[in-house]
C-alpha cells in the first residue's frame, strides 16, 4: 500500500493520462489496438519508474510468433498483469473480475486495451465471455487469464486452478502459454519503498498437438504443475 501511494503521488502531474485512456477506448476508429497497447505500456513504465520497480522478463523467445494464444500465469497481486504487459511487446489483453474493474484508472485502462470483465456470479455471462474470447483468440488476439481466480497472500506459491478457464483456448486449439510470476506480490504487499525486482518467465507453449485428447482438467493440471515446478526451481518455493 505504501508503494501504491508513492506511485499515485508521483504520477499526479500525469493525471491527464486517465481521460486520454477513456478517449482512446471510446474511439477505436482513431486508435488501433497497437496504439492503445503502446500507450498502456507507457503508463506501466511510468508507474514502475515512480515506484522503483524493476521487472525482468525471461523466455520471450517461447512466445508463439504468429496467431493468437492464451497466457495462464500464477496470481500474486495487483501488479501481476502489469508486469506481463511490461515485458510482452505485442498487444495482449486481460480478463479481469468485473467487481474489481470499475475503479478509476483501472476502468479506463481495461477499456483502452479492450479487456474482458468476468462476472463470477453469472454463469451465463461467463460462458458467453469464454466463447467471445475463443473467437478472438482464433482471430489472432492474445489474452492473459489468471486460472487461480484470485490471490490472498499466496506469494511464490500456486493455488488450485479453475479448469474451466482453459476451455477458451482448447476450443480453438490455441497455444497455451504458462507464465511464471516471481516476487510480483512484493510490489504492493510489502510495507517498503526500497527498490524491488520482479520476474516474468514465459515457459514453452503447451500446443494442441500435445494436449489433443486430454480433458480440460488434465490440461489445467499440466499447466499448474509446470508453473509450480518452475517456481520451486527458481524461487525455492
Amino acid at each position: 500500500m505504501l508503494r501504491f501511494v508513492q506511485v499515485i503521488v508521483r504520477n499526479l502531474p500525469r493525471i491527464y493520462m486517465i481521460p486520454k485512456m477513456a478517449y482512446m477506448a471510446a474511439h477505436p476508429e482513431k486508435y488501433s489496438e497497437e496504439k492503445c497497447y503502446e500507450y498502456a505500456r507507457l503508463a506501466v513504465r511510468r508507474m514502475t519508474g515512480a515506484g522503483h520497480i524493476r521487472t525482468q522478463g525471461y523466455g520471450m523467445e517461447n512466445l508463439p510468433k504468429e496467431g493468437g494464444y492464451v497466457m495462464f500465469p500464477n496470481h500474486q497481486g495487483k501488479y501481476d498483469a502489469l508486469g506481463i504487459l511490461y515485458t510482452h511487446k505485442k498487444p495482449c489483453t486481460i480478463v479481469i473480475d468485473d467487481a474489481k474493474s470499475h475503479m478509476i484508472l483501472t476502468s479506463q485502462f481495461i477499456d483502452m486495451i479492450r479487456g474482458k470483465r468476468l462476472m463470477k456470479d453469472d454463469a451465463r455471462q461467463s460462458v458467453r465471455l469464454m466463447k467471445e474470447i475463443s473467437e478472438e483468440v482464433a482471430a489472432g488476439r492474445r489474452y492473459i487469464i489468471f486460472p487461480e481466480g484470485g490471490y490472498d497472500h499466496n506469494h511464490n506459491s500456486v493455488r488450485d486452478f479453475k479448469a474451466g478457464c482453459f476451455k477458451c483456448a482448447i476450443r480453438v486449439k490455441a497455444p497455451i502459454v504458462p507464465v511464471v510470476l516471481i516476487d510480483s506480490y512484493k510490489v504492493f504487499e510489502e510495507w517498503s519503498l526500497r527498490k524491488i525486482t520482479t520476474q516474468v518467465h514465459y515457459l514453452p507453449p503447451f500446443r494442441y498437438e500435445e494436449y489433443r485428447g486430454m480433458t480440460t482438467k488434465q490440461v489445467s493440471d499440466v499447466v499448474h504443475d509446470r508453473i509450480q515446478k518452475y517456481i520451486a526451481q527458481v524461487a525455492g518455493a
